[in-house]
């Protein structure tokens, strides 16, 4: 039997330069950016007042400041991003026990059975969002609906200090005008591709068969097909399992010696033993990554026959890699990742639940 579900997705509106603004009153109203500050730096979060400028996360910090010359850096703080983080969870805490953590920022709860006995997603979203505000003087957004994909969509509709529902009844039309570039999965070079293709609307897309997407999108095709229907298979997972855990370094002058590569990669291979040891997991995967002066990425894997989780055994495959082939340009960022992890599991057949747009409840 499928079960219609209740699914809010939380979105804390510009969270880690929100955080800033709150402990510091000065920055307050002002255009700041979290990290980006350094030579090389990369900006992690963009104030409201700074995105009106283009300023956002990803950015060279460079290209922040030439956008918007006035830009305030901040630098990041990611225990106090953390402290209030699991505040606002343990809020969601007091709703369900179905709650999906993203990132420190944002979270699934599936509300269908709640603590509060609550039959209205909506009343709960708007409690959930008053609290964290009561609680910690942060706004959130929320995006409510029957299905992930279509909440989290939702949740951007009406930021910041905003939410939205779609009910199940509306989920075909909401769906159909969406601009295809709102579609969650659906980036920059897909959404060109989709444009050539005719495809700008949801309404659009929906007119192609899935043989069609599949062909032109390859293994993204059938999620293409379903989603738009409103399918969408992900439940709300309360324990993620993670699948791989790594660690870059980005430098302030571009590198071309390989010994001076392997001393930084043996710093990175010390972080993630770290980690490593605090997540209690190992893995079997390595990759390299490898990111160019020309930002042209590279990246390389070797799986090994056992879970390794020592810096010197992760170093020493990162090492292999870094020799597998000769560099094509000087080198701006170097990362390892472990992945193939001991925490892997086959999701059981009856694990899988298809969602289907069904009749109205009360949402």
């Amino acid at each position: 039997m499928n079960k219609q579900r209740k699914i809010i997705h939380i979105d804390m509106d510009a969270f880690y330069a929100s955080v800033e603004q709150l402990d510091n009153p000065e920055l307050r109203g002002k255009t700041i950016a979290v990290g980006g500050g350094s030579k090389r730096g990369v900006v992690s979060a963009a104030s409201y007042e700074a995105r009106k400028f283009g300023v956002k996360s990803a950015m060279s910090g460079s290209m922040a400041k030439k956008l918007c010359p006035h830009l305030i850096f901040v630098k990041s703080n990611f225990d106090r991003y953390r402290e209030i983080s699991q505040r606002i969870r343990n809020i969601f805490f007091e709703y369900t026990d179905l709650v999906e953590p993203l990132s420190l920022d944002e979270a699934y709860l599936d509300v269908t059975e709640n603590k509060k006995g609550n039959p209205s997603a909506t009343l709960i979203a708007k409690e959930i969002r008053a609290k964290i505000k009561e609680k910690t003087g942060l706004n959130a957004s929320a995006g409510i609906s029957i299905n992930k994909f279509i909440a989290k969509v939702a949740s951007d509709y009406n930021k910041p200090n905003g939410q939205k529902t779609v009910n199940p009844e509306e989920v075909e039309e909401f769906l159909e005008q969406l601009e295809i570039r709102k579609f969650h999965g659906v980036g920059k070079v897909t959404a060109e591709k989709m444009y050539q293709l005719g495809i700008f609307t949801g309404k659009d897309l929906k007119t192609k068969s899935e043989e069609f997407l599949t062909e032109k999108f390859g293994k993204s095709g059938p999620y293409y097909y379903k989603v738009v229907r409103g399918i969408h298979l992900s439940e709300v997972k309360p324990n993620r399992i993670r699948k791989s855990l790594g660690a870059e370094r980005t430098f302030s002058e571009n590198i071309t010696s390989e010994i001076y590569m392997l001393e930084r990669l043996e710093h990175i291979a010390e972080e993630i033993e770290r980690r490593l040891a605090k997540s209690k997991v190992a893995g079997k995967t390595v990759t390299l990554k490898i990111k160019y002066s020309d930002f042209t990425l590279q990246t390389r894997s070797k799986t090994i026959s056992y879970f390794i989780s020592s810096k010197e055994l992760i170093l020493e495959v990162a090492k292999e890699l870094l020799y597998q082939e000769r560099m094509k340009d000087s080198v701006r960022l170097l990362g390892i990742s472990l992945s193939n992890l001991n925490t892997d599991k086959k999701e059981k057949p009856e694990e899988k639940e298809e969602v289907y747009v069904q009749l109205r409840f009360e949402f």
